[in-house]
């Protein structure tokens, strides 16, 4: 199918939309409202588009027709006219493209040490907190689910929840390998060391995005623990909760009450079980292709930060930039995922098409 013929076949289901919602009630009125919401501005973008090309017509039209100052004016328009059109062509292709349905879902972020012993666990707390501080100036909430806190202040293991607008969709290429080069504090000969640490984040899911039998599941209580004395209770608030059939395993036990570390646990091993799922039907869908932004194995290596340099490079889309501090601050976190969400959107593009 065409470009235009896949706008001509948006533009009648619209229209047929609105002829059926007249007549329509119960449960098929809410199913035919969500695909009408869902295609409503891409219509809108559309009709758009459409109106800027008979614009463009009619200016060269007058610009084949009219006397010579109304030939100058038209081709001017003309011209001005033909860079809007392919503007707009470029904006409707981006939106032609399909959606993830999971961009719009809160995020589950895990941060884990990976291979460097206590540097690691100190970069992984500092990769947390870096991510705690880009959810704060995107207004978005950042709220702790479990820590696994060494004696130096580093995190063997850090879980939150984050919500808000978008969350999946700002963070989903931050999944992998993260890799720090940087003299340690406690090295004394002044050598640069490599360490790395693993981020997952999975969309946040809904009891209807995955069925989870309670037969599968092993739950236990235990107190909860913490270093230095924090976080710690003198009852069994902690919950441990195993998915035997996949293995996957959820503590929490930064509530103090049970109840609430048990909806989090579930919350998380949810979301675990929905992202299997997620990147198994990707693998399916992309069999036959590798994308340049990342397959989202956790294993995958995707950043480095130089601190003696200055520099963060994201593997991926060979992308360098000379602002470590800012990214580490959260605010320079916004420029790599701009560059990875085009990347992404160009070749799914190219697909497309």
């Amino acid at each position: 199918m065409s470009f235009e013929e896949n706008l001509s076949r948006l533009v009648t289901r619209y229209d047929e939309l609105q002829a059926l919602l007249m007549n329509a009630t119960g449960p098929k009125f809410v199913q035919l409202s969500k695909e009408f919401s869902d295609i409503g501005p891409l219509v809108e973008e559309i009709q758009t588009l459409r109106r800027l090309q008979r614009e463009m017509e009619d200016a060269k039209t007058l610009a084949a027709s009219g006397d010579a100052d109304m030939r100058d004016m038209a081709e001017e328009e003309f011209h001005r006219l033909k860079a809007e059109v392919t503007a707009q062509e470029d904006k409707v292709r981006v939106s032609l493209i399909p959606k993830d349905e999971a961009d719009a879902k809160n995020a589950i972020l895990e941060v884990r040490a990976g291979t460097g012993g206590e540097e690691a666990a100190l970069f992984a707390a500092e990769l947390f907190r870096m991510y705690e501080r880009y959810a704060a100036r995107k207004g978005w909430k950042f709220e702790i689910v479990d820590l696994n806190e060494t004696g130096l202040g580093g995190f063997k293991e850090a879980i939150a929840n984050i919500t808000g607008r978008n969350v999946f969709a700002r963070l989903k290429f931050e999944s992998g390998v993260h890799r720090v080069q940087r003299v340690p504090e406690t090295e004394g000969s002044g050598r640069v060391h490599t360490s790395a640490a693993t981020v997952a984040v999975m969309p946040e899911a809904e009891e209807v995005d995955i069925e989870i039998n309670p037969e599968d599941l092993r739950i236990e209580t235990m107190r909860s623990q913490g270093a230095g004395g924090q976080h710690v209770n003198k009852t069994e608030s902690a919950i441990r909760i195993t998915h035997v059939p996949t293995g996957f395993f959820v503590k929490c036990q930064e509530e103090k009450s049970q109840h609430k570390n048990r909806a989090r646990a579930m919350s998380i091993l949810r979301a675990k079980l929905y992202d299997v799922k997620r990147q198994k039907l990707d693998a399916e869908r992309s069999a036959d292709r590798k994308s340049k932004v990342g397959t989202g194995d956790r294993s995958e290596r995707i950043r480095t930060y130089n601190f003696p340099q200055g520099r963060v490079t994201d593997h991926r889309i060979n992308l360098t930039l000379y602002n470590i501090a800012a990214v580490m601050e959260g605010a320079g976190i916004d420029e790599i995922v701009d560059a990875l969400t085009a990347e992404d959107q160009a070749e799914r593009m190219a697909q497309l098409n």
